[in-house]
Parts: C-alpha cells; sequence; structure tokens
C-alpha cells in the first residue's frame, strides 16, 4: 500500500506573487511531509543506501529550516546587505572556484564510512569534490581528517568523533576545512556509530554537507543588521545632541520679553521654534533678541543649511558671532558681511540666511539687513506689508560680499514679525504656497492682539499643523506706546 504521503489529493496552488506568509505556510507543510517520510523510514544499519536516504531526510530538514528562518527574516523586512558587501560576494557559478558548493544539494553533500575493523575508508564522489581531493589520492583516515581542519577546529572534531566511537553518540557539528586548492570551506557533519551484534561500535558513517555559502549569508545578513542599529543608536545620539545644542544656544525666555526694560518705545517680544515633519530633522534656525550696552535692541532671524549636529553647531558659531559683534556696537550691514566672511572660513563650508535688525527706542528707528532671508512683515492699522529689503546674497556664497541696510520708521503698536522660510509646507516653493500671505491675511488678528506672545499664538494656530519640511522660527515684536 502506498503511503499517505503520495495519496491523491488536489495539486497545491502556487501563492500569489509576493505572498511570503504563503510561502512560510507551504515550507512548515513540507517540512512536516518529509519529517514524517524521515520517522517512517525503517533504515537496516546494513543498508548503505538507507542510511544516505535517511540522511538526504535529515539535511533536508535542515534546508527547509533554513529556508523558514530567511522568510520569517524577509517578512519582518531586513533589507539586504549593503551594494559595497553584494557586489563583492560571487553572483554567478561561472565566477566561483570549481566545485565551490554553489550548485545543486547534491553536489554540496557527501558521504562517509570510516570501518574500524577492518580500517577501510569509503568516500563517496562528491565528498572528494568537496574536500577538493582527487578520488586516486583515497579518502582521509578519521587520523587524518583533523589535518585539512582549522587548528581551534581540530579539538571539535576530535571531540564529535570520540563521542560517537565511544559512547555511542551522534555527530552534529560544525567545522572549517581548507582544500587542497586552498579555498576554505565550512562543512556541517551529521553521523551515527553503526554498532556490532555484541554492541560494540564496527563503524561510523556521515554525512557532510558544505554550509559556505549559508553561513555567509547568514553573516551578510547578522552584519546588515548590526550596521543598521549602529546606524539608529548613531542617528538617535546625534539627534539629542542637536537637540541639546540648541537648546543651549536660543534664548532660554519664554513667553514675552521687553527690550530694553522700563523704557519708552520699549519692545514686547515673543518667539516660537516649529520642529519639521520629521523630529529626526533638527536644523540650523535660530532667534535671539539682545539688549545692547547703548540701550538698543538687537532682532535676528536665521536659517543654516543642513541638518543635525553640523546644523546646530555651526547655527550656534554665527549666533555666538553675531551677539558678540551687536554688543561691540557694529552697524547691521557691515555685521553681516562678518558673517559671511566667517561662514565662508568655517572648516564645513554651509549657506545660511538671516536678518540682522537694531532698533532705538528713543526714535523707533529700525535698522535692518539681510542676507537672502525673507524680509520683516509690519503691521501697522489692521494691514501688513514686507518690507522692501536691502541688497544681501545668502552667507557663504560669495567672497567679498557686501550688504546693504535700510531704515524705518516705526509707531507705537505696529507689530513686527521675522520668520525663516521653513515657515510653510515646502521652503522652496515659499513664495509660491502663500507664507507670507498667509501671515499678512492675520493682520485683523494682530490688531486685536494686545502683546507679542497673543501675536506668537495666533501663528501656531495657523502654521503648527503644517507638514514642513524643515525647522521654522518666529519672532514677533511689538512697539510699545
Amino acid at each position: 500500500m502506498p503511503s499517505h504521503l503520495f495519496a491523491d489529493r488536489p495539486a497545491a496552488q502556487p501563492p500569489e506573487r509576493g505572498s511570503v506568509d504563503e510561502l512560510i505556510t507551504q515550507t512548515r507543510r513540507l517540512r512536516g511531509d518529509v519529517d514524517a517520510v524521515r520517522r517512517d523510514a525503517v533504515v537496516d544499519e546494513d543498508d548503505a543506501q538507507g542510511r544516505w536516504q535517511r540522511a538526504l531526510c535529515d539535511l533536508a530538514v535542515h534546508h527547509l529550516d533554513d529556508l523558514g528562518e530567511h522568510l520569517g527574516q524577509l517578512k519582518e523586512g531586513l533589507p539586504p546587505p549593503p551594494a559595497e558587501e553584494a557586489a563583492a560576494e560571487p553572483v554567478s557559478s561561472a565566477a566561483l572556484p570549481p566545485d565551490s558548493g554553489q550548485g545543486s544539494l547534491l553536489s554540496r553533500v557527501g558521504s562517509a564510512e570510516w570501518n574500524l575493523l577492518t580500517d577501510e575508508v569509503s568516500w563517496s564522489e562528491e565528498l572528494f569534490q568537496i574536500f577538493g581531493r582527487s578520488p586516486e589520492s583515497g579518502p582521509l583516515s578519521l587520523d587524518e581528517l583533523p589535518s585539512m581542519l582549522f587548528v581551534e577546529d581540530q579539538g571539535l572534531l576530535t571531540g564529535m568523533v570520540t563521542d560517537c566511537l565511544v559512547d555511542g553518540k551522534p555527530i552534529d557539528g560544525e567545522f572549517r576545512i581548507v582544500r587542497t586548492d586552498g579555498c576554505v570551506r565550512t562543512l556541517h557533519m551529521m553521523g551515527e556509530p553503526v554498532l556490532d551484534e555484541d554492541g560494540g561500535t564496527a563503524s561510523m558513517w556521515a554525512v557532510l554537507r558544505d554550509v559556505s555559502e549559508l553561513r555567509r549569508s547568514q553573516r551578510a545578513v547578522r552584519e546588515t543588521r548590526d550596521s543598521l542599529q549602529r546606524q539608529r543608536h548613531i542617528a538617535q545620539t546625534e539627534h539629542r545632541l542637536a537637540v541639546e545644542l540648541q537648546e543651549a544656544v536660543l534664548p532660554p525666555w519664554r513667553g514675552s520679553l521687553q527690550l530694553p526694560q522700563g523704557r519708552s518705545g520699549a519692545l514686547d517680544l515673543a518667539a516660537h521654534y516649529l520642529p519639521s515633519a520629521s523630529s529626526a530633522l533638527i536644523g540650523g534656525g535660530w532667534y535671539d533678541a539682545l539688549e545692547l550696552p547703548n540701550g538698543q535692541s538687537m532682532l535676528t532671524v536665521g536659517d543654516l543649511t543642513g541638518h543635525g549636529v553640523t546644523a546646530t553647531s555651526g547655527m550656534a558659531m554665527l549666533l555666538g558671532a553675531l551677539r558678540g559683534m551687536a554688543v561691540a556696537g557694529i552697524e547691521p550691514g557691515p555685521l553681516m558681511g562678518w558673517l559671511n566672511q566667517l561662514l565662508e572660513n568655517s572648516v564645513q563650508p554651509s549657506l545660511g540666511s538671516a536678518v540682522c535688525c537694531r532698533y532705538n527706542p528713543a526714535t523707533r528707528t529700525f535698522t535692518w539687513s539681510q542676507a537672502g532671508h525673507p524680509a520683516p512683515l509690519l503691521f501697522r492699522g489692521g494691514a501688513g506689508r514686507a518690507l522692501t529689503p536691502p541688497e544681501g546674497v545668502l552667507l557663504g556664497a560669495t567672497s567679498g560680499a557686501t550688504y546693504g541696510q535700510e531704515e524705518e520708521q516705526l509707531q507705537p503698536g505696529d507689530v513686527l514679525i521675522l520668520h525663516t522660510d521653513g515657515l510653510s509646507a515646502r521652503s522652496v516653493q515659499f513664495s509660491e504656497t502663500g507664507g507670507p500671505d498667509r501671515l499678512l491675511a492675520l493682520a485683523p488678528r494682530f490688531a486685536l492682539a494686545r502683546s507679542a506672545q497673543d501675536c506668537v499664538r495666533t501663528i501656531v494656530e495657523e502654521f503648527g499643523e503644517t507638514e514642513r519640511e524643515d525647522d521654522a522660527c518666529v519672532l514677533v515684536a511689538r512697539i510699545g506706546s
């Protein structure tokens, strides 16, 4: 009677393309079928062909286990090895040395039997190919076999063979060999003792499988996973450092700030930082307000290209230099020129945009300069407009650039808004998507605001949920009476 495994039944339908779950299910089902055949097999100790078939079933189970593991990793979404590693690996049999094991299952599996009573050794043709030996040179005895192994693996093989011959334990282990042609291969050995009528060990048979390619693939997957983990750790560390540096450099004040303190015409200030849609993108944007020794106030907003620690460290350098030059009394136009030279000569060249302003509360004069940056917006009497920008190119764009400056006479109740171009959804299309127009449209609400902080809340309500590709900074100054 034929085995139940061969009974008539509907043919399995091929899985849908890309259905990894279905492939895993079929692999598990096939593994169970092969395991059933292996358990049902009755092997006569004198039947070499039967032992060989039993060994092939064992190896088939190992292959299916490996396949199931790889499909599970594919389902989890592990990426392929990096391109440079993949390119370094042989990808076709033409590029491989002869008998490297990159072939069918049978070409990578060989059998051997060592007769302890007659000292006879028999190797299959495949085993000679695996070891890179010609059949004319003869098989290796158990004493000679360790000579082809790595020194580190010789003790492992000796221990397995001893346990098999003395204690009757099955062999199941791996070791590395150096073939006669110099190639290094990894072999998986499975074997059992063959007992005589008295229960003594008469011989030992084994099946050896070349698993070099499998182990290389597993190593590539493991190294890729480790590399991804390292990259994630580095990214998390850099993100944390960027956030800490940004928080350390930007002004610590929250809510409203009065500059200068206790004087007529003082500025009521408030600012806000809006992160990008991706929290990983910590950019080089900044805002700042500083009371100067002569009683005037410095306002600035800017942005440096790039993200992460590099951008935030560059921002810290520029902002520190800007504060120092402003305190030294340098006017906004010349100050921008010095910032351009500083950025041009920095170790890590980059581009930046900025606006720098000086406010004199005694005359309510607003003097400002810009470097490729959106102009400040002035709101008065329920209407708003962008100030006419003076000449100025991006910081770091050209050597020896000069920057002009403009003056604006302000009135009590005026509102000034300084912002970076990341405020809109796509900074490269800021002028097209209506970022400034959306701010100008808020003029009636700004006219009703009682403080700069109220204006900031209005801006955050309008732009806070926008899917920005870059972070943004907003600084609001309201002119006191």
